[in-house]
């Protein structure tokens, strides 16, 4: 099922130069996009927030991406489609481990973590993380459950990471 989900989302790849280049963009560059994007929330959040607000942005991502991501690619490894099957490889990559997506569990972390101080900036944080995803999959590097797990693990690591600096 997950191969089969993947094959009908990167069957998409290599058809159309703009379709790609939206794909390579969505992929790799929209991530910094939205690193300035939580930067700038740090300006909405109320004065008495921003500490906080700083405190479990910085751990949700640690703990998700540098963490859990790391641990269990040490456990398991999951090789990447495109060293397993012939696909629409739309850009480089190495063949380190795919699951689970340390981009995906990165931004759904941080997507978390702006939601909780701002709901509906967090909304659009989750929407465009997903495209992200998305777009993951459809330039030949992720497996969809690879963005599943990334999801999971981030909104969990940003869940608690928000519990142990609110005991403090």
């Amino acid at each position: 099922m997950d191969y089969l989900l993947f094959t009908y989302i990167n069957n998409f790849a290599r058809k159309c130069l703009y379709v790609d280049a939206w794909g390579v963009f969505f992929a790799d560059y929209l991530v910094y996009f939205l690193l300035v994007g939580a930067a700038l929330i740090y300006f909405l959040v109320k004065k008495k927030e921003k500490l906080r607000y700083l405190l479990v942005i910085g751990s949700s991502v640690i703990l998700s991406r540098l963490v859990i991501t790391e641990l269990i690619r040490l456990i398991w490894h999951r090789s990447r489609p495109f060293v397993d099957y012939q696909v629409n490889q739309v850009i480089e990559h190495s063949a380190s481990g795919s699951f689970p997506s340390g981009h995906i569990a990165f931004l759904f972390a941080l997507a978390m973590a702006v939601y909780f101080f701002n709901k509906k900036w967090g909304l659009v944080f989750f929407i465009l993380s997903l495209v992200v995803g998305l777009a993951r999959i459809f330039v030949g590097i992720h497996y969809p459950l690879d963005i599943l797990g990334g999801i999971v693990i981030g909104i969990v690591s940003a869940v608690v990471a928000r519990a142990l600096i609110r005991k403090r």
